[in-house]
């Protein structure tokens, strides 16, 4: 056992212990998942075989149903889904580029596995904190077959666009002849922010890919949905890739849960957020943004290093029973360190007073200057 996994699992039991969270959720145990996956199973349920049938063939209907496409895919992993994606585009458009944020997921999280793996080129749409603009898309220099669009870009804070903003940066690259690629993995809860949903979101773009992870509480996996043409390429990618796994169903059973249970209950996170981050802007030496947050996530930095916020917020789990934040590092100004805060079920039972209460407990623990 590495000390890296010893001290995650540290901080899991800590978490666990706690009466009160700010950020995120209690973990549970694989005792307590399974439990879950119990209660949601009906009695004529057989498994999945590569893909077909069973909790499959249910969640991927139930996606194209929400997202109003005409047919879904499960794929093991966002980054093998969103490889094929790019994949389809740049074989229907000729076109090897695409556009995509310095800050995307396929930039900063994927050792370049669009390139490595898809032979694909990288044109970056911007450098903005932001998803690229409709001036910013048809003032591009080079031929792209994909724009790709994270919706919201985490990387920059979980921000989103207007739906104005979104409609017209999509019809520029119409204009272009550029196929449309959303990087959903957030996108159940963007419908807040954009005013939309998430069948009406999805019909602007060509292809959609959503995480059962991020938000819904799911052990793994994602879906690719679009058009029948689109559905077919995946399925047949996929297996090149790997990811047609004999059985599924345990990531398809806990995916089709998340989507019965927290899928109604993320626009109330997302307006819990807005009230959390109110309360801690108002806190000595502590930065919010956005302000207010687009999503039920917004960035925090603290004038602190990242080991003494973690120190601090172990101590208080440990010791109180209370977790404010974890998951600090360091950014490039020496001494900031940042956090990315999630509000899900236990921060709906805190009120401004109690926030302001923990945040100072969680302060008073930190070494003075």
């Amino acid at each position: 056992m590495t000390d890296a996994y010893a001290d995650r699992m540290r901080r899991l039991a800590a978490q666990r212990d706690c009466d009160t969270v700010l950020s995120g959720v209690r973990p549970a145990s694989v005792r307590e998942q399974l439990a879950a996956l119990g209660a949601a199973v009906p009695e004529d349920l057989l498994p999945d075989f590569y893909g077909e049938g069973g909790a499959v063939e249910r969640l991927e209907r139930r996606v194209a149903e929400l997202l109003g496409t005409e047919a879904a895919a499960f794929f093991p992993t966002g980054t093998m889904a969103q490889q094929v994606a790019m994949r389809h585009g740049a074989e229907l458009t000729g076109r090897d580029a695409v556009g995509l944020h310095p800050f995307s997921h396929p930039l900063l999280h994927e050792r370049d596995a669009y390139a490595v793996l898809g032979g694909l080129r990288a044109v970056r749409t911007t450098e903005a904190p932001r998803n690229p603009t409709a001036e910013e898309v048809a003032a591009l220099d080079e031929p792209i077959g994909t724009l790709f669009l994270e919706l919201p870009l985490r990387d920059a804070g979980f921000v989103l666009p207007t739906w104005d903003e979104l409609v017209a940066v999509v019809g520029a690259a119409r204009e272009r002849g550029v196929r449309v690629h959303l990087d959903g993995a957030r996108l159940w809860e963007s419908t807040v922010h954009l005013g939309h949903s998430a069948a009406e979101i999805a019909a602007l773009a060509d292809s959609t890919y959503v995480s059962f992870y991020k938000s819904l509480g799911g052990h793994s996996g994602a879906a690719l949905a679009g058009d029948a043409e689109l559905v077919r390429y995946a399925r047949a990618w996929r297996h090149r890739y790997g990811g047609t796994l004999f059985q599924q169903w345990p990531a398809a059973l806990a995916a089709l849960a998340g989507l019965e249970r927290e899928l109604p209950r993320l626009a109330a996170y997302v307006a819990h957020a807005k009230r959390v981050a109110e309360a801690l802007a108002g806190v000595p030496d502590v930065r919010v943004h956005p302000t207010p947050p687009h999503t039920h996530q917004f960035r925090l930095w603290l004038p602190y290093p990242a080991e003494d916020l973690n120190a601090a917020n172990l101590a208080l789990a440990e010791e109180e029973k209370a977790w404010f934040a974890g998951g600090w590092r360091d950014t490039e100004v020496p001494g900031l360190a940042l956090t990315e805060v999630t509000v899900a079920g236990p921060a709906l039972e805190l009120d401004p007073d109690q926030i302001l209460d923990l945040a100072d407990r969680f302060l008073r623990r930190l070494p003075r200057p």
